[in-house]
């Protein structure tokens, strides 16, 4: 099985970062470091987390572990299992596909809501942004992962949808450890300077519906490749 932007009048945080606040509870502390490790895929699907472990890693005592443990499993990212503790859950092939339904259809909406925003000046920086992600796929650095939520993480702070953006967010964290499997063994997805390339063509467009159903493709169109890498037949 396959298991700093504007400021816009609310507080949106960096879309779809990786990196902790500078001050939280202990729990809040342990929360982020067990999920970072997941996202950067330190723990594979099945691998029991061990709380007594993580807390001497942090310098902590157990129990803000077993707070976050709670919180992971909300999220999605672990289970909590009778006589096995908690275990990092794993993705069927169907529930891949399923996230990325959703997120296309929350991302076309973040692009509708953000083109009104969307002006030149965005619209220089969502190529900036692009080339950083080129950049960082011809090197071969995993930091492609990365410059690619940056990108997508951007047009969904002009949605100024703050719930929106977590949704979406929430999202990618799911995701993000097979793309980085999948980042490692494709070298780079090949088509990826094309397709957002004309992600950025449509929101220059000006066309509402046109700039949604371009995000809305582009997403859906990915989720057959990644379902393909980790496929228990491959």
């Amino acid at each position: 099985m396959i298991r700093g932007y504007k400021n816009f009048g609310c507080h949106v945080p960096t879309a779809f970062s990786i990196e902790p606040p500078t001050s939280a509870t202990a729990e809040e502390e342990a929360y982020r470091h067990v999920q970072r490790a997941l996202r950067l895929g330190r723990f594979k699907p099945g691998d029991r987390l061990i709380p007594e472990e993580i807390a001497a890693e942090i310098g902590m005592s157990r129990m803000p572990v077993r707070e976050a443990f709670r919180r992971l499993a909300s999220d999605g990212l672990v289970v909590l299992r009778p006589n096995r503790g908690c275990v990092v859950a794993g993705l069927t092939v169907d529930e891949l596909y399923e996230i990325f339904e959703i997120r296309s259809v929350l991302e076309g909406l973040a692009v509708r809501l953000a083109m009104p925003r969307i002006d030149e000046e965005e619209l220089e920086e969502f190529e900036r942004l692009l080339d950083r992600m080129e950049r960082a796929g011809q090197s071969g650095s995993s930091d492609w992962v990365v410059r690619h939520q940056e990108f997508h993480g951007r047009i969904c702070a002009l949605s100024r949808r703050p719930k929106l953006i977590h949704q979406i967010s929430a999202l990618h964290v799911v995701i993000e450890p097979y793309m980085r499997i999948w980042f490692d063994d494709a070298d780079k997805p090949h088509s990826a300077r094309e397709e957002h390339a004309a992600v950025i063509a449509a929101l220059r467009s000006g066309d509402e519906r046109h700039a949604e159903q371009v995000m809305q493709d582009h997403i859906l169109g990915t989720a057959p490749m990644l379902a393909e890498f980790v496929s228990p037949s491959r």
